[in-house]
């Protein structure tokens, strides 16, 4: 799957208050299997949904929400609608507090390179979280799932990379699917100009990585892990996806 076909309407799922929730399905994958529509997605702040957003998301029948944020953000912000979308909840920060995010990389002003700095550091801090999560949409009975965060770029980018590496996805389809952020991201800026404008010049001083999602920084990454471990399975293994938990993922997700 190249570009143009990854951006087609039927993989956004357009929504008023929630800018990046997307389908991960129809990508080639392992054994010339294509993981399915409709039944993964990735997303961010879910807690934002509104009442037509709501109505939008319930055909989808999902039956579990994964939420990546921190505790701080998950008590201050709130949570995906339980009360209206009746789903199994799961709360796996991938770090604790959101300065982790960006530890350590104070004055690095190259987009870039801050972003791998940040996944560096979540792969850290979080990597047996990461793997928690991913265990869980391989469980019986998971799916359709989706998994998100704030913004539905890094802990979420990271997930995404790491499940679609598990299906058997080539690394170039995942480095696009990643990119498909960069729209949401001006998705999001122009909802936050509308309803948020002072919120928006305070994050506008941030470090310009925290809005953007570049190919380069998770080539970057996925070429790091793949190095250290021999092999994308080598370090899924190290994070608790083994071999048994990659074929409970594929039965559930590949046709």
């Amino acid at each position: 799957m190249r570009a143009m076909q990854m951006a087609t309407p039927e993989r956004v799922i357009p929504l008023e208050n929630v800018h990046n929730f997307r389908d991960l399905g129809g990508y080639a994958a392992a054994d010339g299997r294509i993981v399915r529509w409709r039944m993964l997605f990735r997303a961010d702040g879910l807690q934002r949904l509104s009442d037509n957003d709501v109505e939008a998301v319930r055909p989808l029948e999902l039956r579990t929400v994964i939420d990546l944020r921190t505790p701080e953000e998950l008590e201050e912000r709130g949570r995906f609608p339980v009360d209206a979308i009746r789903v199994v909840f799961h709360h796996i920060p991938v770090i604790d507090a959101t300065a982790q995010f960006s530890e350590g990389l104070e004055g690095v002003d190259d987009a870039a390179d801050f972003l791998v700095g940040a996944y560096r550091q979540m792969l850290r801090v979080g990597a047996d979280r990461l793997g928690e999560a991913i265990r869980l949409l391989a469980m019986p009975g998971s799916l359709p799932a989706v998994f998100h965060c704030a913004a539905g770029k890094d802990r979420t980018g990271l997930v995404a990379a790491l499940t679609l590496a598990a299906l058997g996805v080539s690394e170039d389809d995942i480095v696009e699917d990643y990119a498909l952020t960069e729209a949401a991201m001006l998705r999001w800026r122009a909802w936050m100009e509308r309803t948020q404008p002072e919120a928006m010049r305070a994050f506008d001083q941030m470090p310009s990585g925290l809005s953007a999602a570049l190919p380069a920084a998770m080539r970057r990454i996925l070429d790091e892990l793949r190095a250290a471990d021999g092999s994308f399975d080598g370090f899924l293994d190290s994070i608790g996806v083994g071999e048994q938990v990659r074929w409970h993922l594929r039965q559930g997700l590949l046709i």
